[in-house]
């Protein structure tokens, strides 16, 4: 199926690993070229290389997204490396787990610094640029924006946000030329889960099968979701055969959300 990616130039965010990494991969095989960025630099070489060696081109600018500079200085590097910008992926970001009582504010604010207003501050840098190439944006936030969870105070609320901020981008795509979506994935097997599992192992004793299913269970998921799940998803909404979706929150989450 041609999807019309060729030639076309993608920012992705935390692409050094699972999400962001699937997703840069997925849009290199439909033909797409990449900035990649994320604070491990030999990782992201390590995806760079994966793509040089389809014969697309990719571009890495590690950096730390909270600063405050770092947006501009992507926009400016797929300005004057790679001539442009056409699609935007905000996917950086991670928040704590853990009692709401023993959080604390500078926990809080690691969670909104990195997963809210690095997205926003990208967004508004990039702006320009997609509005030129009438390009796509994607934002990747999580399903407890949806069913929020006490466990996850800060990511639940960051989610939120997240779809939230997304939308209103949506209604000022629609005068600018822009397509908007927001992607709300569930449990995605990558090395943050892992980790997750394996501190679960390591308290319970009990074997990873088990812990696996144990958390398909509580979330009421069918199965953990593969990194190719979101990034073909991603794909197919920026291509020319997913034009007309714009606005969207789309929960891609094996069954978890149970209300319409």
């Amino acid at each position: 199926m041609e999807l019309g990616l060729k030639g076309k130039i993608a920012l992705v965010t935390g692409s050094s690993r699972g999400i962001g990494r699937g997703i840069a991969l997925a849009f290199s095989d439909e033909g797409c070229d990449l900035l990649l960025t994320g604070r491990d630099k030999q990782a992201l070489e390590e995806v760079a290389q994966s793509i040089r060696a389809k014969g697309r081109t990719a571009v890495v600018h590690p950096l730390d997204l909270r600063a405050p500079s770092a947006p501009a200085a992507l926009v400016e590097t797929a300005r004057r490396e790679l001539g442009g910008l056409d699609i935007l992926v905000n996917n950086a970001g991670t928040t704590k787990r853990g009692d709401f009582f023993a959080l604390t504010d500078a926990d809080w604010e690691e969670g909104y610094a990195l997963k809210f207003f690095a997205h926003m501050r990208l967004a508004r840098a990039a702006w320009p640029l997609l509005k030129e190439r009438r390009g796509s944006l994607i934002a990747i936030a999580g399903t407890s924006g949806r069913k929020p969870d006490k466990s996850f105070t800060i990511g639940s609320s960051v989610n939120a946000a997240v779809a939230a901020f997304t939308k209103c981008l949506a209604d000022l795509g629609k005068e600018d030329g822009v397509q908007v979506n927001c992607i709300h994935p569930s449990l995605v097997e990558t090395e943050r889960q892992w980790r997750r599992i394996r501190g679960e192992i390591e308290r319970t004793g009990e074997p990873e099968a088990k812990v696996r299913e144990r958390f398909c269970q509580e979330t009421g998921i069918i199965r953990f979701g593969k990194v190719e799940d979101v990034a073909d998803l991603a794909t197919f909404i920026v291509s020319s055969r997913g034009t007309w979706l714009t606005g969207a929150t789309i929960d891609l989450d094996g069954g978890e959300i149970p209300v319409l």
